[in-house]
């Protein structure tokens, strides 16, 4: 796919020249956004983002995948969330913090926001319970 193609066309033509929008951008403000929301304990990565991170860099883009087609955009969020939480209602809470980031920060409508639950993370409440049982 060219570079031209891969770009997001998100103004009128004008005088003054054109706004074009990247994915990587969406990719970014879409992780930022779902990261935010309180129950999602982690974003899924792939290897490469694991080791950039590990070498010191964060990336916001993780676990962020944005397919741009005729019909609109479509954004597939992969994420790990707390143990204890309602599922659905922090997916709606990461749907909605995702579209209304994008549309202030772009002014583009998303055609979908799908929310993949990769995983569970578990507190670490047992060890906090064996300790204090020690202590009494």
């Amino acid at each position: 796919m060219s570079e031209q193609q891969r770009l997001l066309n998100v103004s009128e033509n004008t005088s003054l020249g054109n706004v074009e929008i990247a994915p990587e951008v969406i990719e970014v403000i879409a992780g930022i956004a779902a990261s935010e929301v309180t129950g999602v304990a982690s974003m899924r990565g792939n290897f490469a983002s694991g080791v950039v991170e590990r070498l010191g860099k964060k990336n916001h883009g993780k676990g962020v995948k944005v397919d741009l087609t005729e019909e609109g955009i479509l954004i597939d969020v992969y994420c790990v969330m707390d143990y204890g939480i309602s599922i659905p209602d922090t997916a709606q809470k990461i749907q909605d913090n995702v579209r209304q980031a994008l549309k202030n920060m772009t002014a583009l409508e998303i055609k979908e926001i799908n929310i993949h639950v990769v995983g569970v993370q578990m507190e670490n409440s047992e060890e906090e319970l064996v300790e204090a049982d020690f202590q009494e």
